[in-house]
């Protein structure tokens, strides 16, 4: 055979031409479940999507109007590569409501807060560098880390979040093994996936750990202001202005503008403008002034609050769901804010093989196994009760636990061993970017 034959059998015939970074690139978990998930008759938990629908479309759609009408040559061309300085101000009083006072030259507004990770990212790390990420983590980040050929160290949580003593001795331990570690990755409002929140307390253990270890702090912050109980807690950056911190409009206003924002230390801020533009040349110019438009003639603290409302009936009814119907042996998170519901199955029951046999049952769920980079998650799941109607979280719990219930049988019926599974490096699916 020759070589041009043998190249012209492969299914990917540019497979030696590629970086070595892609083999860092990972499938989502969520995108490979949206062909099914979408399908009428599965209730998808699965997906973060906000719920959208409450918004005030008609105002909406005649502030955009006016701005195109009365500033179109400036909205759709193109702009600076830090953000346009009327967005950067007004996102000052966004982050004013979790207790951060910054300098609007500090902000650098992003491809929504996914781009200000793979910034971040770019900017500090190399091939081989170490970054702890609590566990478990955002697969959207961890796909990032990985795509860096970076290597992902998860740090223990406990019912409050990150642990800071487990923490302390994840750095020692890599330390003494000459371990590189860039930063340490968190988010501490309602964690995608495990919906646990650090108190503020633990929120100053954590920056005193990391500032005695030299640890740089990467705050993801995206849901901090969907509380559904409390006032919300001031941000690590509040306390820590060397944080790094992110911040979103998508889970406050709507996915599809694709804003969001990187508040960083000076000298990191002027790092982050050059890589946003060599990556974008400028962030999406019409987006950023359409947010402007909406910060500045609609009540967006108003509209926080119908989310707050809308999400807090949705979680409350995906609890109330879960106590009823789930099996014994299960226990979940009872978060106080975001979009989702962290379950531990039953001993000896896999997330991943349940799939399947969940899609046939007509709901979606993500295998916990996505949200780690060591193959760690193999009994739980995310449930997401942020895009369902009440009545559908209903019924989708209900498939959830009866998928559940029937691998509990068949793991009693032939007698499957119910030890803990060993753990094993996942080969996909992967990131998500919700």
């Amino acid at each position: 055979m020759t070589e041009h034959s043998r190249h012209d059998t492969r299914l990917d015939r540019f497979v030696d031409s590629y970086s070595q970074r892609t083999n860092g690139m990972r499938v989502s978990a969520v995108r490979a479940l949206f062909a099914v998930a979408n399908r009428p008759e599965i209730v998808s938990l699965a997906g973060g999507m906000p719920n959208i629908k409450d918004l005030p479309l008609p105002e909406i759609a005649g502030s955009i109007a006016d701005m195109i009408a009365s500033n179109g040559t400036q909205v759709m061309q193109y702009g600076s590569g830090q953000g346009e300085p009327a967005l950067r101000e007004q996102i000052l009083d966004v982050m004013a409501l979790e207790g951060i006072t910054a300098h609007a030259d500090d902000v650098v507004i992003t491809a929504g807060s996914q781009q200000g990770l793979d910034l971040v990212t770019r900017i500090f790390c190399d091939p081989g560098d170490v970054i702890l990420a609590e566990s478990p983590s955002y697969v959207g980040a961890l796909g990032t880390f990985l795509s860096y050929q970076t290597e992902v160290v998860h740090v223990g949580s406990d019912e409050d979040g990150l642990d800071p003593a487990a923490l302390r001795e994840t750095v020692a331990r890599l330390k003494k093994a000459g371990k590189r570690i860039k930063f340490l990755y968190t988010i501490p409002n309602f964690n995608n996936p495990s919906g646990k929140t650090q108190p503020w307390e633990r929120r100053l253990d954590i920056l005193s750990v990391c500032a005695e270890e030299g640890v740089l702090v990467v705050e993801d912050n995206p849901y901090g202001l969907l509380t559904l109980d409390a006032d919300p807690i001031p941000a690590m950056r509040s306390a820590d202005a060397d944080v790094i911190y992110l911040g979103s409009f998508s889970k406050t206003f709507a996915p599809g503008f694709r804003v969001g924002w990187v508040l960083a230390p000076h000298a990191v801020r002027e790092k982050l403008v050059l890589a946003q533009e060599s990556a974008t040349l400028c962030p999406p110019v019409f987006s950023q002034f359409a947010i402007s438009t909406y910060l500045a003639t609609q009540d967006w603290q108003g509209q926080i609050e119908i989310y707050r409302d809308m999400y807090r009936e949705r979680r409350d009814t995906m609890l109330h769901a879960l106590a009823e119907e789930m099996p014994d042996g299960a226990s979940w998170t009872r978060p106080a804010g975001g979009f989702f519901v962290w379950v531990t199955l039953p001993e000896g029951l896999d997330s991943q093989a349940m799939l399947p046999r969940g899609v046939n049952a007509r709901v979606a769920f993500v295998p916990g196994g996505a949200f780690y980079a060591d193959g760690q998650g193999a009994r739980n799941v995310r449930l997401s009760f942020c895009f369902p109607p009440a009545d559908r979280i209903r019924i989708g719990v209900q498939r959830f636990a009866d998928v559940v219930r029937r691998e509990l049988e068949v793991m009693d019926t032939f007698g499957i061993d119910a030890s803990p599974h060993e753990l094993r490096r996942p080969t996909g699916p992967g990131p998500d970017l919700t």
